[in-house]
């Protein structure tokens, strides 16, 4: 696969930024998945299936977003040229208007912001079943393994993360052995397989300069629970409090816990009572409103 110029990168990192700041989805979680999916490459192409582009869509996934954003970002041309048949397909009539659709996406612009309104879609989909808020590895696992199978998936781990994960998606562990199985040939469970995603996606989004977590799980709640603990993580941890030799869940645990106990030791304050900081905090408030 030929690197990307700087050039090009440049105009993809400024396209995925673009796409973030329209959509509300995040910038790094956007540029590791880029990253994974095409390398930052806009004219990628799979040898194995249809899937193009900067994000890798395949046809029909491709055309099912532009039906359904393309208006709002100024392809009312091309969404009212796609039909949804009662099988679920989406059509288009004319042969040379299906191409020009299809050829978008090879567009950084448009490729980036169908990906943020197709990660948009997930994310709303995910949190309204799973009662929580979508990481980025969760939208990865919506972009893996289709909105239905990331439910099915998420819901699984959340019972038991051990859960061998072939057994239960053999289709797409067929299709993806590399993923579902060891290099020993053992299942891979379905909280391994989990990780080794929301690594590819930090990984990725590091590999073209971006600071933060793309994941948005394991390594960010870390940092999270280090950051409130303060020097207390010494305590917990040891001098190697920055090792990753441990895994992430097991180090996790051990600070939640901490944070718990830290948490139950401060004094309990009455709301109805005043101290000298809320106090304060109200007369630096009614000052403010000219009281």
């Amino acid at each position: 696969m030929s690197v990307p110029s700087i050039g090009a990168k440049a105009n993809v990192t400024t396209a995925i930024a673009a796409a973030s700041q329209k959509t509300g989805i995040d910038f790094n979680y956007l540029l590791g998945q880029a990253q994974v999916e095409s390398g930052l490459r806009a004219d990628a192409r799979a040898s194995t299936s249809s899937a193009t582009g900067l994000y890798q869509f395949i046809e029909q996934s491709w055309l099912g977003v532009v039906k359904e954003h393309g208006e709002e970002h100024g392809l009312g041309w091309a969404a009212d040229s796609i039909r949804r048949t009662s099988s679920g397909r989406y059509v288009v009539a004319d042969g040379a208007t299906r191409q020009a659709i299809l050829a978008l996406r090879n567009d950084p612009e448009t490729a980036s912001l169908m990906a943020a309104e197709h990660a948009s879609d997930n994310k709303d989909a995910l949190e309204a079943s799973l009662g929580r808020d979508a990481t980025g590895t969760d939208l990865y696992m919506a972009h893996f393994l289709g909105i239905g199978g990331a439910r099915k998936f998420l819901r699984a781990m959340d019972a038991n993360p051990g859960q061998g994960a072939a057994s239960l998606f053999p289709a797409a562990a067929r299709a993806n052995r590399s993923i579902f199985y060891a290099s020993d040939g053992s299942q891979r469970s379905l909280g391994q397989i989990y990780e080794r995603f929301a690594g590819k996606l930090d990984k990725g989004a590091a590999a073209v300069g971006a600071t933060g977590s793309a994941s948005g799980t394991m390594e960010a709640k870390y940092q999270q629970l280090v950051q409130s603990l303060g020097s207390d993580v010494e305590v917990v941890l040891g001098n190697d409090a920055e090792s990753q030799d441990r895994t992430w869940l097991a180090t996790i645990d051990r600070l939640e816990t901490a944070g718990r106990l830290k948490a139950s030791a401060l004094p309990t304050v009455n709301p109805l009572r005043p101290t000298p900081e809320t106090a304060k905090l109200a007369y630096l408030m009614l000052a403010r409103l000219g009281a």
